[in-house]
């Protein structure tokens, strides 16, 4: 039996794992890191979402992602927190920074205004 190849239309649709996880394997693996050291240190499973619910956390995670940026100045490695790096710590803030922000959970996290259209005279 032969196969036909066939086209699959992915026209306009994000490109999850060539835009992001093939671009980034060391990155997001150092972040899965801190993910999985956060769970073990507060005893929640892995793929645990509860930092969504967190009181005040678009700013408690900005002001985390300040403070590794600083500790990072110090030590490249986190001794308290299993010894991350704290760039990874930075990444892992900011994803759950961006997640709370796209997912509307903190009353107190700025608004999504309207999407701006895109300029076709920017060359990327």
């Amino acid at each position: 039996m032969t196969l036909t190849p066939t086209v699959k239309d992915s026209a306009g649709k994000i490109a999850v794992a060539r835009g992001s996880l093939l671009r980034f394997p060391l990155a997001l693996q150092a972040v899965a890191e801190v993910s999985t050291f956060g769970c073990r240190k507060y005893n929640a499973p892995l793929g645990d979402m509860g930092y969504l619910r967190v009181t005040d956390g678009y700013a408690s995670y900005t002001d985390a992602i300040v403070r590794h940026l600083l500790d990072e100045q110090r030590e490249v490695r986190n001794p308290q927190d299993g010894n991350v790096l704290h760039a990874a710590q930075v990444a892992w803030n900011a994803l759950a920074r961006l997640e709370i922000l796209l997912a509307g959970t903190d009353p107190n996290a700025p608004k999504l205004g309207p999407v701006l259209p895109v300029d076709d005279d920017i060359q990327v």
